[in-house]
């Protein structure tokens, strides 16, 4: 071990945002160097020079490989000294399926959430969607398993981009996050009612409220297909807003969501760069910091 400095390294697919993070924290980075075999094995070269706490910094969205190489990241890791190992994940995968729905449904959740405690000292993520507990260290049963909210950032953005903006939260699930973001600067705030008919097919239902020439902001954690953005977009188009536009924390926007987003008349479409993607506006490099720096002192 050469140096007392924690080390965060990452991969090229989050390199930038990593980078970013490292130097805000003051500490140095290195990327993993990675190859993928013709049967799609991975092979890892790793920083040598190693200090005694390591800071992984990978984003799981597209989940199944990269997690592979997280567990040879940290095993490896581990076998070459190193005592402390953090996982700073922005986007987190598998916390949906929280419950068994049916009769022998996997419940990935709690499944995934001990391998990464098997892995790392800490988990650090972003606006994970948890249904059914309220704390992230029931999923990932560690002492440091923090899920830090970007409603702040989120906030910040809005208030430099809109006059006298209106959020809409697209369900109910959504009422407590949305809230928290208008609470920031006193946004005005409505929550749409959703029911869902399949992984392609929503229901969205409008409360009422004056939505005729106002700046309409449809703010969600993660967007996925896009589809309940799609119909809250359709259902507020009739009311002729001056705007509609879309801000979410996690930007998957699988196949041709941001088109079909884009022909409904949304006229932005932001997001928290948690997941690289063009529509990448609000830095989470401070909030990241700032959860990381305080688990790093204890």
């Amino acid at each position: 071990m050469s140096t007392k400095l924690p080390l965060l390294i990452s991969f090229s697919d989050y390199q930038q945002q990593a980078k970013v993070l490292a130097m805000v924290c003051g500490i140095p980075y290195e990327t993993i160097q990675l190859h993928h075999f013709p049967d799609g094995e991975s092979q890892l070269i790793l920083p040598v020079d190693l200090p005694e706490t390591v800071i992984v910094c990978r984003s799981l969205n597209d989940p199944n490989s990269k997690l592979i190489e997280l567990m040879l990241t940290a095993q490896s890791l581990r076998q070459n000294g190193v005592e402390r190992i953090i996982l700073v994940a922005p986007y987190l995968c598998y916390m949906r399926q929280d419950k068994a729905f049916h009769p022998g449904e996997v419940v990935s959740q709690t499944i995934i959430g001990r391998f990464l405690a098997r892995l790392f000292d800490a988990v650090i993520t972003v606006d994970t969607h948890l249904h059914r507990i309220s704390e992230l260290c029931e999923a990932i049963p560690i002492e440091h398993a923090v899920n830090i909210t970007a409603t702040q950032p989120m906030a910040d953005f809005i208030e430099t981009r809109f006059n006298n903006p209106l959020l809409l939260g697209p369900d109910g699930e959504s009422e407590q996050w949305v809230k928290e973001i208008a609470t920031h600067f006193g946004f005005d705030y409505a929550v749409a009612h959703k029911q869902r008919l399949g992984d392609h097919k929503v229901i969205v239902t409008l409360p009422e409220r004056a939505y005729s020439g106002r700046d309409i902001i449809i703010v969600d954690d993660v967007a996925s297909t896009g589809k309940t953005l799609l119909e809250a977009a359709k259902q507020l188009m009739p009311y002729q807003p001056a705007s509609v536009s879309i801000l979410v924390s996690h930007a998957l926007f699988m196949e041709d969501a941001i088109d079909q987003l884009n022909a409904a008349g949304i006229e932005h479409i932001y997001s928290c760069d948690s997941i690289p993607h063009p529509t990448n506006t609000v830095s989470l490099a401070n909030l990241l910091a700032n959860a990381l720096q305080d688990v790093l002192r204890h």
